[in-house]
């Protein structure tokens, strides 16, 4: 199996000792399932690498964007670990989760000016600033409210992690940051301490998602750190916080890459203490944004088998209850996955078949050739693995389909932490 948080027992797929089949028939399908120990662990292996490499002034942020619910905020708050957030709609989920806003970065290349006021007036940590209109709006509105806002500068080192396309974003020309190469990250810290109401702290990049080469975030950091001296050299500033950003790839397939997380910061630590000697700096506080690493493996998504379509001589297909809707990285990137008959784990896997849903829509696909058993039939039960990132949060009522519950389990209790949408909660917001 990819995870060992995934078994199979008396011919049933058990996740996190679970018996889905007992899940999905209890709870209904599609149906998410969040494994809260491995989201712990997950959580632990960054706090315990960063203090052992970077010491106690380290802090991990979790990105809110892979997977944002009131209970996740309530663990990363028991973790005593951040979190960053890219709209007001993730950070009202984490306010009203008593999250600790300090502890808080909010980011987005173009926050509204509703954004920031709101930003502001929850009292948030920092906003991880993109533009020179941003800084601008900060200062206004911290000037009417008379308050101080602790920043950081966005910039793109120029980095090509080789990930998909849609996922890289620390090239020269993405629309994120302001690029060093051509000298207008530079400029910008020059308008940015001129500023009564902002705080420069330091400085953020983020290269791209799905990152797995060794050296990516040494290159990235060689880079920065040469920026930090520029920096300090032109403005006498010296970067208090330096912010990597997230990206480090996880394992959907057999045939992915994996790597070690502790040996990863140990490099990666000794490269910026390295660079920061050659430059005389002091070395700053070192942030870092895991999301897909913390929750991705920690989820698995359930439905059932509707219709299967045979083709001879061309294709075969296995209908689900679901779909795109509450899963649309295959469309949107060709995402791969593993894929289970969770009733029959011990039979023959002798059937390839592409996994769609019911939307009316071609692209509207899970995984394709997938191997399962030449009995799979109505009323099965299939498992996909790693689902735990960007799939409820990216989940749409497309079709005016429902989002699905998500269920948490944690040591031997199972437990809803969001419901399942009724057909009255998607015409809840209609006026006739």
């Amino acid at each position: 199996m990819i995870c060992e948080n995934i078994t199979t027992k008396n011919g049933h797929l058990h996740f996190n000792n679970f018996d889905v089949v007992d899940l999905a028939k209890k709870y209904g399908t599609p149906l998410y399932l969040m494994d809260e120990n491995r989201i712990r662990k997950n959580v632990h292996a960054y706090k315990e690498a960063l203090n052992k490499y970077f010491g106690d002034s380290a802090l991990t942020l979790y990105a809110s964007k892979a997977c944002s619910f009131m209970y996740i905020y309530k663990i990363m708050m028991e973790e005593n670990i951040g979190i960053d957030v890219v709209s007001s709609g993730e950070l009202y989920t984490a306010e009203k989760s008593d999250f600790d806003l300090s502890k808080a970065y909010f980011h987005s290349n173009n926050k509204t000016d509703e954004d920031i006021r709101y930003g502001i007036e929850k009292n948030i940590g920092y906003f991880v600033v993109d533009n020179i209109e941003e800084a601008l709006v900060i200062e206004k509105i911290c000037g009417d409210l008379n308050k101080e806002q602790k920043i950081l500068l966005r910039v793109t080192p120029g980095i090509d992690t080789h990930t998909y396309e849609a996922d890289k974003t620390g090239k020269i020309d993405s629309k994120f940051g302001t690029a060093i190469e051509t000298g207008q990250a530079l400029t910008l810290v020059g308008e940015i301490l001129k500023l009564k109401h902002v705080r420069l702290y330091g400085f953020h990049c983020h290269v791209g998602s799905q990152v797995f080469e060794e050296d990516v975030y040494e290159r990235t950091s060689k880079i920065m750190i040469k920026f930090f001296s520029q920096v300090k050299e032109t403005y006498n500033f010296e970067t208090l916080e330096y912010d990597i950003g997230g990206g480090l790839g996880v394992r959907y397939v057999d045939d992915d890459p994996s790597f070690n997380l502790d040996t990863k910061i140990k490099i990666l630590a000794t490269c910026i203490k390295e660079e920061c000697k050659k430059y005389n700096l002091n070395v700053p506080s070192f942030r870092i944004e895991p999301g897909r690493s913390i929750v991705a493996d920690a989820g698995m998504t359930l439905y059932t088998v509707g219709t299967i379509k045979k083709i001879p001589g061309y294709k075969n297909y296995v209908s689900i209850d679901g779909g795109m809707t509450d899963n649309p990285r295959f469309a949107l990137y060709g995402a791969r996955y593993s894929c289970f008959l969770a009733n029959k784990m011990n039979n023959l896997c002798n059937f390839k078949a592409d996994l769609v849903g019911r939307c009316c829509e071609s692209g509207d696909i899970i995984a394709k050739d997938i191997m399962f058993p030449s009995d799979v039939s109505r009323y099965d039960i299939v498992a996909v693995a790693t689902t735990g990132a960007y799939n409820y949060s990216m989940a749409s009522n497309y079709n005016r389909l429902p989002r699905p519950s998500i269920v948490m389990l944690k040591d031997d209790k199972d437990f809803l932490v969001v419901k399942r949408e009724s057909l009255d909660d998607i015409i809840a917001n209609d006026i006739i």
